[in-house]
């Protein structure tokens, strides 16, 4: 009986091994799941764009905390200046008024000019009575104008705390702006990097193709018909300064005058010829005046894309000059090559 108990258990162990060795091998023998299919040439050269793009609209978050943090800063050494002179000026008028009650105390009470009001002389009361009103004027502009000095020394306090307060919200713009660029760039150049030689060379291919099929477009759509080109003086010194810098790399942040960036070149090319601009694309859409495409002329600026994060000048003949992106010098291309968002004007 109990040899029948044993065999029974061994058979049954057996079978449970046998079950579970089975189970195992079909769980080690089920297949992988198929790798992500690989993407185009043409999907990789849309997402690097699209992660450069992305850059550009964190470069103009960056440049424009960083123009405003400047301006902060110098309002701030302006309010330091004013709270310092309004110091003093209180000091001064504190000592002007304390010099005046030690005068009126070493008289018994009363100053040199109450005291003649006394006299039994007409001349020399009628010279007090004027002299009083005259003292009472002055104490009273006196008492007045430390008054005014304390309350601007006050509002000038608070404005640059207030001052003090925007230039650190700009810094934390300007880092965290500055880690979104170089995320983008990082993720772009691995993009890039994972790509061989020929594909890098094709990639570069299409995007020419893409940029000469969006300028033949654009010429055809007949938009620079009847266009004019006459330009200003100040217009020729800037497209001058600018087709200078063609060969220059691209770095973001960069204003010149080894590299730059879209905007930092449009600035400084202004800057050359006399005319200050503001220091992004974006600003520059917002408040430069607005022009027609077909009154453009040499020396426009074309903002580029929806949410106009790109900017290049127009040079004539339906060419622009621009500082295309990381990895790029400065340099000629197609006005209608990339999405137009419309045409500012620096200088009338």
């Amino acid at each position: 009986m109990n040899r029948r108990r044993s065999a029974t258990a061994a058979i049954t162990v057996a079978c449970a091994l046998t079950v579970l060795g089975t189970s195992m091998q079909t769980a080690y023998a089920a297949p992988l799941p198929p790798p992500p299919p690989k993407k185009s040439l043409e999907e990789v050269r849309k997402e690097i764009d699209g992660l450069y793009r992305k850059a550009a609209v964190a470069t103009d978050a960056y440049n424009l905390a960083e123009e405003r943090a400047e301006q902060q800063s110098a309002e701030i050494v302006r309010l330091a200046k004013a709270i310092v002179a309004g110091q003093a000026r209180i000091d001064d008028l504190k000592a002007r008024a304390g010099a005046a009650a030690r005068a009126q105390y070493r008289g018994g009470g009363l100053p040199p000019e109450a005291q003649l009001v006394l006299t039994d002389d007409p001349q020399l009361f009628l010279d007090g009575a004027g002299r009083i009103r005259q003292g009472q004027k002055a104490t009273k502009d006196l008492i007045a104008e430390l008054t005014r000095t304390q309350g601007e020394l006050r509002t000038y306090t608070k404005d640059a705390s207030t001052e003090w307060t925007k230039l650190e919200a700009n810094r934390v713009r300007q880092a965290k702006a500055k880690k979104d660029i170089n995320d983008k760039i990082a993720a772009a150049k691995k993009l890039e990097s994972q790509l061989e030689a020929a594909e890098l060379a094709r990639l570069l291919k299409l995007e020419e193709q893409e940029q000469y099929k969006k300028q033949n477009d654009w010429l055809k759509s007949g938009v620079l018909k009847g266009l004019k080109g006459a330009t200003t003086e100040q217009g020729k010194a800037a497209v001058a300064f600018a087709t200078k810098q063609i060969g220059k790399p691209y770095v973001w942040g960069a204003e010149g005058p080894g590299s730059y960036d879209c905007s930092g070149l449009t600035q400084s090319a202004w800057a050359a010829a006399g005319r200050g601009i503001p220091r992004t694309s974006q600003e520059q859409w917002r408040l430069l005046p607005r022009v027609d495409i077909k009154d453009m002329r040499p020396g426009d600026l074309i903002i580029y894309y929806k949410d106009a994060s790109h900017v290049g000048m127009y040079v004539g003949g339906g060419a622009m000059v621009h500082a295309p992106r990381p990895g790029r010098n400065v340099t000629m291309a197609g006005a209608g090559s990339m999405e137009i968002l419309g045409v500012v004007r620096p200088a009338s």
